[in-house]
């Protein structure tokens, strides 16, 4: 073979000709400060976040070092902020104009960018209207209706913007009430990892701490896009590769972010000096081609043990692994036709980076959804353990799986009990310190929830944040299902799609944002999240509030609590709302091994470690060791697409964060005006006769009873593997069966669709 295109950037294609960072990330910013018009101050919050006694981002999970940047924000959190501090206000008059009907017409984007909003509101069917109502009427209402359900036909869903502290007591009034159905947004990206990873190695998270990244000598990432969905994480890359550190990435597409970099905070890289050179080595796998790849890498490594010896760990894999002999086995039979097959990589490739992973002595693995959203995930997780193990390379400084967690305090939800799982919560203890008797029953995932929203199981939902509606698979079918629901409740900062999607009794309840001041600014009113390398942070907001009748997500849910539940001594909701110390002192009683001392160690830089078991190789697994894995499949997809068919991978753009769209420029990728697109390369263009421009139609071949289309994209020519298309989230969720999900943890198969092009 040539040099494939994978390994160069392509001149035929769309494509952003500068770096990650730089003066393209202040524009970014700038645009949004006349898209979202802030309030007056917004560049003295921002000042101080993600800084010890600041506000903590409501963006990206990535942690904040102990000794910060002078900006120690990114573009994309500076977006959050700006957009959660604008002056535009989505209050009582605004629903006087717009009936829900009209509002199901607009965009994301038009939704969000109503403003604020600032009054508690209900759901009038006569007039197809939201109207103000007190707060004392809305925790009535919501009561009154949840007293007619079966708890265990409501849903308690939580995004990842919430607190710990809020997380917590939300877990603890849905079990009050009586269920454990406590899906998060966890169960829509990176429940592949807390299931995965708790089965091999015995932890649901990652092992890595900040400081590994100061020792490593080679960071394998996967399925991860640093430049848009975690951008603060590129300076320790940088500062790695100034080191001598060698990163090296697979992922279909090529993201700026891993190919270079140009500080912003580095006066010579935003003038003269040339951008940092990220990744040494860039493959483009195919989607659903990692555990080929993976596995590519690990038969090269016993093929070296076996003609040069040294290379296997084998006082580590006898000490603490199991499993070894299969996997052995299984790699040294895997052929490299099918390696290349399957992962649309060349095998001389593969053999180098095996060669570098051999001779490097610290590595560290990254993943992301790439791994996590498809149907054999856990696999790829597996098999990202399975390559480390072989090298010792978990359990040791400078060593160590990392996930990269989405939302601020995703991880921290699960951490406090925020689980449609009861064997992963400490009910026992929560019986005795509340005096209740806990619900056993496994509660409902994401997935399961909005089965039961279809089938009718379903009648009541209470959202704390996020866009459910909008963020879920399947959406063509579940939208209409919103209107037979007897109960719907969302707590909110702004307007989105799920609130105009509306069951009997709907209520809207808003909320302060996470840089707004809950009463003053001590200690005591602090919050805290959880960050993706397990260091909890406290967070206070500064800012006053968008409006007098805001209420704390705290104050809100002691609200529904207190309204919905009988009398309970040991139940102090009213002191709870007005001393979040006493929330951590529970949670420590809680949780004692991970969070003794909560509030001495609140504000402690750069976070105070949770701990982790498997970063001390202490394998809390079924066999009490870390467990080698030996693949069933070498690819992740959970139908091989149909002759001349395409695999669609899901993307966010870099004006977005989730499901909130801050405008319409996907600037590192080169892609500007609109999101209605297709990305495809030249080749598969010409295969399938498509011209630039062309509008088509995209869908899914997955046979099930159920069509999915969605049409009027336009054709992109876009840097991708042969038979990869790429469209946005959640623009393109209507194509993704609700059925089409990973195995073990039923998050959805978001990036590796079947789908077909019709002209």
């Amino acid at each position: 073979m040539d040099e494939p295109k994978e390994l160069r950037q392509r001149d035929d294609t769309v494509r952003y000709d500068h770096p990650a960072g730089g003066w393209g990330s202040l524009r970014g910013i700038a645009q949004v400060i006349g898209e979202a018009r802030p309030s007056p101050g917004a560049l003295d919050t921002l000042m101080r976040q993600n800084k010890p006694g600041g506000h903590m981002c409501t963006s990206c999970a990535w942690t904040k070092p102990a000794k910060p940047h002078a900006f120690e924000f990114c573009e994309n959190g500076a977006k959050a902020t700006l957009w959660d501090l604008t002056r535009d206000r989505c209050d009582p008059e605004f629903f006087e104009r717009h009936t829900l009907t009209e509002l199901r017409g607009w965009t994301d984007h038009a939704l969000e960018k109503a403003g604020r909003l600032t009054h508690p509101l209900r759901y009038d069917a006569a007039t197809d209207r939201y109207l103000p109502c007190s707060w004392d009427e809305a925790f009535k209402g919501i009561a009154a209706e949840l007293h007619r359900l079966p708890p265990e036909q409501t849903v308690f869903y939580t995004s990842g913007r919430a607190s710990l502290e809020a997380a917590f007591l939300f877990q603890l009034y849905a079990r009050l009430y009586g269920h454990n159905n406590l899906p998060d947004s966890s169960n829509m990206c990176h429940e592949t990892t807390s299931v995965g990873l708790k089965k091999v190695i015995g932890s649901s998270v990652g092992t890595c701490v900040l400081s590994d990244f100061d020792h490593c000598d080679l960071i394998l990432f996967f399925g991860q896009n640093t430049g848009s969905n975690s951008p603060r994480f590129l300076h320790p890359l940088k500062s790695a590769v100034d080191r001598g550190c060698r990163i090296i990435t697979f992922n279909p597409l090529r993201e700026k972010g891993l190919v270079d970099f140009a500080d912003p905070q580095n006066p010579a890289q935003m003038t003269v000096a040339d951008p940092t050179r990220i990744s040494q080595k860039y493959l483009q796998v195919r989607p659903g081609g990692d555990i080929a790849a993976m596995a590519g890498l690990c038969k090269r490594l016993f093929e070296l043990e076996d003609t040069r010896g040294g290379v296997l760990d084998h006082e580590f894999l006898q000490q603490h692994c199991t499993g070894m002999d299969a996997f052995a086995t299984a790699m040294r039979e895997a052929s490299w036709d099918e390696i290349e097959k399957v992962s649309g990589l060349r095998r001389v490739d593969l053999e180098e980076v095996a060669e570098i992973y051999a001779t490097s002595e610290r590595v560290v693995g990254i993943y992301g959804m790439g791994l996590t959203q498809h149907v054999h995930g856990w696999l790829n997780v597996a098999m990202l353990v399975n390559l480390l193990l072989l090298r010792g390379n978990i359990g040791r400084e400078g060593a160590g799986v990392s996930p990269v967690r989405g939302h601020s305090n995703v991880q921290g939800q699960r951490t406090v009990g925020i689980s449609e799982k009861p064997e992963l919560v400490p009910l026992d203890k929560l019986a005795e310190m509340f005096d209740f008797t806990p619900p056993r029953e496994t509660g409902r995932t994401t997935v399961e929830a909005v089965e039961g929203l279809l089938d009718g199981s379903v009648k009541g939902f209470v959202s704390l944040g996020g866009n459910f509606a909008r963020a879920i698979p399947d959406q063509g079918r579940s939208d209409s299902a919103w209107s037979g629901l007897d109960l719907s409740v969302n707590v909110a900062t702004k307007l989105n799609r799920s609130h105009v999607l509306v069951g009997r009794s709907a209520w809207l309840l808003p909320c302060l944002v996470r840089s707004e001041r809950d009463g003053d600014t001590s200690p005591r009113r602090a919050v805290s999240m959880e960050d993706s390398l397990s260091h909890v942070h406290g967070s206070v907001g500064r800012r006053a509030p968008a409006g007098p009748d805001l209420r704390s997500e705290i104050a809100i849910i002691g609200g529904l609590a207190k309204a919905t539940l009988a009398a309970n001594p040991k139940l102090r909701w009213d002191d709870w709302t007005d001393d979040h110390g006493l929330i951590r002192d529970l949670i420590a009683e809680a949780f004692p091994d991970m969070f003794h001392d909560f509030n001495a160690r609140l504000f402690t830089p750069g976070g105070f470690y949770r701990g982790n078991p498997a970063r001390d190789r202490d394998w809390k697994t079924e066999s009490g060791r870390a467990e080698l894995t030996t693949p069933e499949f070498l690819c992740a997809l959970g139908e091989t697409p149909e002759p001349g068919g395409l695999t669609l991978v899901t993307l966010r753009s870099n004006d977005q964060f989730n499901t909130t769209i801050y405008g319409f420029s996907d600037r590192l990728r080169g892609i500007e005006g609109g999101r209605d697109v297709v990305l495809i390369n030249p080749e598969d263009m010409q295969r399938l006769g498509l011209a630039a421009d062309q509008r088509v139609t995209l869908e899914s071949t997955v046979e099930d009873g159920t069509a999915r289309r969605i049409g009027g994209l336009r054709v992109v020519p876009y840097d991708l593997p042969d038979g990869c298309v790429a469209a946005y989230y959640p623009e393109v969720n209507p194509l993704v069966p609700l059925s089409y999900h990973d195995k073990l943890s039923k998050t959805p198969a978001y990036k590796g669709v079947p789908v077909r092009i019709v002209t």
